[in-house]
C-alpha cells in the first residue's frame, strides 16, 4: 500500500525518534559506550530493515518537493551514519562476549569431567 508523502515523513520522523533514543542510550553522558544487549541489536536491525524495505518499495519524490520528507530523510541518513560508527564497537563487544562464553564453556566442561572422574574413583 503506497504511503502518502505526509505519512512517509511521519513514519520517518517516528523511526528517527526511535533510532535517536537507541543511539543516545548507547552513549553515556561521559562519552563512554555501553554494552549493546542482544535485544538492542535486534530492535535496531528490525527498525533498519523495516524502513529500508519501505524506502525501496516506492520511489522517493524529487528532492525539494517535500521539505519535511527531505528533512526526515537527512536525519535518517545521519542516524544510519551513527550506527555505522558504532558497529566496530559492537563487533568488539560481541567478540569479547564470545570469548567469555567460550571460557565459561571450558570451565563447565572441565568441572563435568572432574565430577565424572570423581564418581568413578569412589
Amino acid at each position: 500500500m503506497p504511503l502518502s508523502t505526509l505519512s512517509r515523513a511521519q513514519d520517518l520522523l517516528e523511526t528517527n525518534q526511535r533510532l535517536c533514543h537507541w543511539l543516545d542510550g548507547m552513549t553515556a553522558a561521559s562519552g563512554q559506550r555501553r554494552v549493546a544487549t542482544p535485544q538492542d541489536i535486534s530492535e535496531l536491525l528490525s527498525e533498519l530493515s523495516r524502513v529500508g524495505a519501505r524506502l525501496r518499495a516506492e520511489p522517493l519524490p524529487t528532492k525539494g518537493t517535500d521539505s519535511e520528507l527531505d528533512q526526515e530523510l537527512e536525519q535518517y541518513r545521519r542516524n544510519v551514519e551513527r550506527v555505522r560508527e558504532l558497529l566496530p564497537s559492537i563487533h568488539g563487544q560481541l567478540l569479547a562476549e564470545r570469548a567469555r562464553l567460550g571460557a565459561q564453556r571450558a570451565r563447565v566442561r572441565s568441572a563435568a569431567e572432574w565430577a565424572r572422574a570423581s564418581r568413578q574413583t569412589l
